[in-house]
């Protein structure tokens, strides 16, 4: 039968599936194959859900033209997160792993999301109110005072100084806000032009992202060459793959100095000590190990560590966002307050 023509197509502008729907289209999926079912019976079987059956038929035409799984999915538009990740192990053959491993990547990438969400919510809403009201009284109380204290200098100057430091402090935020703004977009629609070199030393000056994009780089690197080493590819094959794929390209840099070096007859560990991005543990790790069996098995126990470590960092980043905004907030309600209150205060010493 042409599923072309009985059933309906992912289309390639189409919006990308719910986050929701693309975890139970990936659980479900993982359920049959482990209860034995082969990829094209169990994705037939996904099309008995209404909500499934776009997805599962678009993949099944990709996969009988010939593409890979991770390809398929990406055609559909599935988050970068799980396609990126099956196609760095898809050498391994292990699909049912591999699915179940960008499952529970995804699933933090939205529990990160979530909880990032919740901690900016309340600080989002009372920024919003402290700026109406600070709008309100600049615009109202600030000049009521300039005109009460017309006849003390002091205290009208007070006030004025109050306006010009909302005034500037506006205006900063305003600028730090558009600068900030529009170096995202120009860096997102640049990076791709910008040298590797350059990129990896930017990465590297940056205090926080830095340590995020170690623990990043770390974990795809042990996670890639752990899957790879149980088909039985030497360590230089599997450089090699490495640095010709085109989802990572720090990991594919990466691996082209390991290659090169390997090819000079020199063992890496003392190269993968010093890349600024990667973790000096991993070094380690090779230099305990001679057997491929269990450099595989640290390579995969320190993935899993990683990854935890990434959690860890995430939601620490995270925590820290609340305090941080709620100590700024309220000294500037206490600076209004005092600058309020102040000449009332002078005032009242005249009296």
């Amino acid at each position: 039968m042409d599923l072309s023509q009985t059933k309906p197509f992912w289309k390639p502008g189409s919006r990308p599936p719910k986050k929701d729907v693309q975890l139970r289209f990936l659980r479900r999926l993982l359920r049959l194959f482990d209860n034995g079912y082969p990829i094209i019976e169990a994705l037939e079987m996904l099309e008995w859900d209404q909500q499934l059956q776009f997805i599962s038929s678009s993949v099944i035409q990709s996969l009988k033209s010939g593409s890979q799984f991770d390809e398929a999915l990406e055609h559909v538009r599935f988050n970068r997160i799980i396609t990126d990740y099956l196609y760095l192990v898809r050498r391994n053959g292990d699909l049912s792993a591999n699915i179940e491993k960008g499952i529970e990547m995804f699933e933090q990438r939205l529990l990160y999301m979530k909880k990032l969400q919740e901690t900016t919510r309340y600080p989002a809403i009372l920024l919003i109110i402290f700026a109406v009201l600070l709008y309100f009284v600049k615009q109202s109380v600030l000049p009521s005072f300039i005109s009460l204290f017309q006849n003390s200098q002091e205290n009208a100057s007070t006030v004025m100084l109050t306006m010009t430091i909302i005034d500037v402090a506006g205006h900063i935020v305003t600028i730090l806000v558009l600068i900030v703004a529009a170096g995202l977009l120009i860096w997102r629609f640049s990076q791709k032009k910008v040298a590797i070199e350059k990129r990896i030393k930017f990465y590297n000056k940056l205090p926080v992202y830095r340590q995020y994009k170690k623990v990043e780089i770390s974990f795809l690197f042990a996670a890639h060459l752990s899957s790879l080493l149980t088909t039985g590819l030497s360590i230089k094959e599997i450089l090699m793959t490495m640095s010709q794929q085109k989802k990572q390209p720090i990991l594919a840099y990466y691996a082209s100095l390991l290659t090169e070096e390997l090819s000079k007859g020199i063992y890496i560990t003392s190269l993968l000590s010093s890349l600024p991005l990667i973790d000096k543990q991993m070094a380690a790790i090779f230099q305990r190990n001679a057997d491929k069996d269990a450099l595989e098995k640290d390579l995969a126990i320190y993935a899993e560590f990683q990854m935890e470590e990434l959690h860890r960092k995430i939601m620490k980043i995270i925590t820290y966002i609340q305090p941080i905004f709620f100590s700024l907030l309220a000294g500037f309600i206490v600076f209004i307050y005092i600058a309020l209150l102040w000449p009332m205060f002078q005032l009242i010493n005249t009296i």
